[in-house]
Order: structure tokens, then C-alpha cells, then sequence
């Protein structure tokens, strides 16, 4: 009997033999490895998690009427682009998003089976497409670190049901050309799917979305784990084509794919509020610096701070080696490169996601060895 798909080891648990090299320091691991946030949401967004009143009956799959007036209003003030909220849906965060929309995309179009993405990306754009049984498919990137279209083949953008963008890039930083990756893909009749979670921490520019570029043919993703200190709660939206966004809420409403309404009704406090945003913004800012300048004088490597997002990518000639050895030295835990593909072997992932005195623990670490 031939063997069916077996999943592939969750990239951080390859991490764990590196934990008790770490765990001899007094105060323990310092985990910069997953972009899990650790400061706390805006109090009025916990509040409305527990005054909704929301919890007996089902939540609307597309998102409450108020949950989408949000994020209208929001990407309104971010983008100055107006968006219908007919052409706006709630996910259970995006990872959900990225990794089942192929299959539900390969359903709508069984003629193509093909998904591009960057070279160097968050691994859940090429396992989604495996889960949906198609064919991912990575694109080389540029110089400036986007997707450098004029590599794709032919025969790919021919199959290509959908090409991710992200945009600021997990986990260079590096910002998209969008304009350029828009036009390949109306020009090739191919979806462009862009994520923008962390699109509210963009440093070198204003913050951009794939949807000023118009909405035919686009989505755009969106996400509240990151700006609202939500990754426990789930709650996310989707943006742009009508045909697509009609076609997807469709089939989610088939799937069940429900945001909690007390999740909802926190998400529309949290979207109507950017100053817990600009609050949140300032102290990765300040961590993005700070453990920078901590890395480069320890290991002689150039690290620098992102265009965008909140981590710092560089490159150490050998990414295991560098995070066997930070663990060992300074006992914090951080990604290895070649978990976002391969052609970021030599490099490493650091995520400011620890309080400001647990970053300061490693600092100190270093500079005793």
C-alpha cells in the first residue's frame, strides 16, 4: 500500500534540543523564536471580550455588520481606499486563511493547481498548497527582497491558481513592489492574495496595501494578532475582489468557519482604536534597535533593523550554528533560516516579542562571554 501525505516536523519544534542549552541560565529560555506577542491588549478590548452579550447564538461567518464597518473605516484612515463591506470578511486569524484558501481556490478553478510564493517566506503558503493537493511552487526573489515575477515560468503562471504576497515580508522585513506584482497578475489572469499583518509596522514608508492598486483581482489579509496583541483570540479579515470574496464566504459559511462573537466584538474596539497601535509600534521600535545593536557586538555580524515587521533577519553564514550558539552563550532561542525556505539557509530569524528586562537578560548574557 502506497503511503499517504505524512506531516512534515512543526519547523519550531526542531528547536527543542536547543532549550536545555539555554535553560542554565538563571531566569531561564528567552524564546525570540515564534512572533508571539507578550504585551498586553488595550484594556477596553478585554473589556468587550466579556460584555457582548454574543455568546449563545452562532456569529455570522462573514463578521458582524459592525466588525466590517471597522475594518472599512480602518482601511479608510491606513490606506485613504474605499472598500464595500459587502467585499469584506472575518477569518479566524489568517493563519487559517493561508493555509485552507488554496483548496477552496482549487475547487473554484480544478483546471489550475498551482500556488506561488515568495522564496522566502512563512511556511504556511507552500504547506497550504500541499494540504490542497497542488503544486507550490517558489518564486525567486529580488534584490529588495520582493517576489521577482519576471522569474516565474510560463507553464507556472499558466497553472497558478493564486500567488501570496506578504508585504511587510516575514521574515526579512523586505517591503513588496505591490503595483508590479498586481499587474503581472492581471495580466496572467492569476489571483494575487496579498498578507498585510504587518502592515502596521512599517518603518522605511507609509504603510501600503495591495488594494490601492484597485480590487479586481486582489485580497488582502489582515490581522489583529500583531497591531492589537490578539494572537489568542483569532480574529482577522479579508478584503477586495467581489467574484472571489463572494465565492469564499460562500464556502467558509459551508466549512463553519466562525470568529466567536465576543472575539468579534473585541476586534471592532480594538480596529476603531490606532493610538494602542502607535503605543505598540514605539516599543518594537525601540526592541528592534536595541537587540540589534546587542547582536552585532556580540557576533561581529551586520544586523540591522527591518523596513517592516519586527524582526531582524540577517545573515550568519550558518543559521543552526548561530542559534545553537546564541542559545548556549546568551540562552535565547531563535529560527533558524531555512524554516522560511531555503534560500535562507545562512540566515536567522530574531522576533522582539519578550519584555523589554527579559531582552535586557540576554544582553547581559553576552557580555560576559
Amino acid at each position: 500500500m502506497s503511503q499517504g501525505f505524512v506531516p512534515p516536523p512543526y519547523p519550531y519544534d526542531r528547536l527543542d534540543k536547543f532549550k536545555s542549552l539555554a535553560e542554565k541560565f538563571s531566569g531561564g529560555l528567552v524564546d525570540l523564536s515564534i512572533g508571539t506577542p507578550c504585551d498586553p491588549p488595550a484594556a477596553a478590548v478585554v473589556r468587550a471580550l466579556s460584555s457582548s452579550n454574543s455568546e449563545r447564538g452562532y456569529p455570522p461567518s462573514i463578521g458582524s455588520e459592525a466588525l466590517r464597518s471597522a475594518a472599512q473605516a480602518w482601511m479608510q484612515r491606513k490606506f485613504a481606499v474605499s472598500v464595500p463591506t459587502s467585499q469584506i470578511a472575518a477569518c479566524i486569524g489568517s493563519k487559517e486563511f493561508v493555509a485552507t484558501t488554496p483548496q477552496y481556490m482549487k475547487l473554484r478553478t480544478p483546471d489550475r493547481d498551482t500556488v506561488l510564493f515568495p522564496a522566502v517566506s512563512y511556511p504556511t503558503y507552500e504547506m497550504g498548497a500541499i494540504l490542497a493537493g497542488c503544486r507550490p511552487v517558489a518564486v525567486p526573489m529580488t534584490a529588495t527582497g520582493g517576489v521577482d515575477t519576471s522569474k516565474i515560468a510560463a507553464g507556472d503562471a499558466e497553472r497558478a491558481l493564486m500567488i501570496w504576497i506578504n508585504s511587510p515580508n516575514n521574515p526579512t522585513g523586505a517591503l513588496e513592489d505591490l503595483a508590479s506584482v498586481v499587474a503581472w497578475g492581471r495580466k496572467n489572469s492569476v489571483p494575487v492574495f496579498s498578507d498585510e499583518c504587518y502592515v502596521e509596522f512599517t518603518w522605511s514608508r507609509k504603510p501600503e496595501s495591495v488594494l490601492q492598486h484597485g480590487l479586481d483581482g486582489v485580497v488582502a489579509l489582515h490581522s489583529l494578532s500583531k497591531r492589537s496583541n490578539l494572537a489568542g483570540v483569532r480574529v482577522g479579515f479579508y478584503a477586495g475582489d467581489n467574484e472571489i470574496l463572494q465565492y469564499l464566504k460562500e464556502v467558509r459559511k459551508h466549512v463553519g468557519m466562525l470568529v466567536p462573537g465576543p472575539t468579534q466584538a473585541a476586534a471592532v474596539v480594538a480596529l476603531n482604536d490606532d493610538d494602542h497601535v502607535a503605543v505598540q509600534r514605539e516599543t518594537y521600535r525601540r526592541r528592534l534597535d536595541s537587540l540589534a545593536t546587542v547582536l552585532s557586538t556580540w557576533s561581529g555580524y551586520e544586523v540591522s533593523p527591518p523596513l517592516g515587521g519586527f524582526y531582524l533577519w540577517f545573515d550568519a553564514r550558518d543559521g543552526w550554528a548561530f542559534a545553537e550558539q546564541l542559545a548556549d552563550c546568551g540562552g535565547a532561542l531563535v529560527s533558524p533560516g531555512d524554516f522560511y525556505g531555503a534560500g535562507g539557509s545562512q540566515n536567522v530569524r530574531v522576533a522582539v516579542v519578550q519584555p523589554d528586562e527579559r531582552l535586557a537578560l540576554v544582553a547581559d548574557r553576552l557580555k560576559k562571554k
